[in-house]
């Protein structure tokens, strides 16, 4: 199985770096999930949570706003918290 490399940045540092199986993000119009082999996309985030699956467990951050970019199986989201 493929695996996301997941970075969430906040203004106080590196609050996640992890290799998930999912990626669900607060889009300003709906929540979205980012599976592997996503296409690349650059996004803002609403107020919600960023939920992940990492080793077989869900795990979430509530965040303020923010913004993620896909690319290569990688998502990387710089947010408020």
């Amino acid at each position: 199985m493929d695996a996301i490399a997941l970075h969430i940045l906040s203004p106080e540092g590196t609050l996640v770096k992890a290799e998930v199986s999912l990626v669900t993000l607060p889009g300003e119009l709906s929540p979205f999930t980012v599976l592997p082999g996503h296409a690349a996309l650059v996004t803002s985030l609403d107020k919600g949570d960023v939920r992940y699956i990492e080793a077989g467990e869900e795990k979430r951050i509530a965040i303020l706003g923010g913004f993620a970019e896909v690319r290569d199986n990688t998502v990387t989201v710089c947010v408020e918290v």
